[in-house]
């Protein structure tokens, strides 16, 4: 056990699913996970374990930024022996080709943090996905966006202009989670992918429509059925 988890060691599989929102997780286990059980409720970041399509898998919440994710990915990783942690989330649309509820998978994800920024002394870590994990799931929503997004610190920033340089730069969507999954997953030697649902799109030009936080919750159907059969 840990400060932010009661679940004892072998609670979790192998693979867990990461949404930041805790009822998201436990809208997951209760849609897509046979004889699931709760594992961890402290904080009320809910974890389950359950199994799909006769593999186990876990889905565990996170919650909202990379400092509260990196506690939870670190203590899966080292404290609960966990290999492959898969981030389902949702993310704001910058490029000009991604539209509301399109799905995009990071490749890399660049960031506005300091977080890792003395992980390599004199370097800034750009960590990529585990490309194993990546090609399975193209492999089973074809239609996804696949490229770089950027994990910032700021939801409200305070340069409303400030997402325009990555759009020219190529950069597909914006969230706040990735870059420190994949830079632990490297760390660790562990496996990561990130999938996320756009839920709005910053440019105003190519897309009006915002889900809504019900729609957040649970409207992320396809995605997720995705990636679990991508697993077995």
């Amino acid at each position: 056990m840990t400060p932010h988890n009661r679940a004892n060691k072998g609670e979790y599989a192998d693979v867990v699913l990461l949404p930041g929102d805790p009822l998201r997780a436990k809208w997951i286990a209760e849609t897509f996970l046979s004889s699931h059980f709760l594992v961890n409720d402290v904080r009320n970041c809910l974890g389950y374990t359950g199994s799909y399509n006769g593999k186990r898998v876990s889905v565990q919440a996170g919650g909202m930024g990379m400092p509260s994710n990196g506690i939870y990915i670190h203590e899966l990783y080292n404290v609960y022996d966990v290999k492959t942690i898969i981030r389902v989330g949702s993310a704001g649309g910058v490029s000009k080709n991604v539209k509301v509820g399109d799905v995009v998978a990071a490749t890399t994800a660049s960031t506005d943090s300091n977080m890792t920024r003395n992980f390599i002394d004199s370097y800034q870590l750009s960590p990529s996905v585990t490309y194993s994990l990546l090609e399975k799931f193209v492999q089973e929503k074809s239609d996804t966006h696949v490229g770089p997004i950027v994990s910032s610190d700021y939801f409200y920033n305070p340069n409303e202009n400030w997402w325009k340089e990555h759009q020219k730069q190529g950069t597909l969507a914006v969230e706040m989670e990735t870059h420190i999954l994949y830079n632990l997953a490297h760390r660790f030697n562990k496996q990561a992918l990130s999938v996320c649902t756009i839920a709005d799109h910053l440019d105003s030009d190519v897309d009006t429509t915002n889900m809504s936080s019900k729609e957040r919750e649970q409207g992320f159907f396809k995605m997720i059925e995705a990636v679990l059969k991508s697993l077995c």
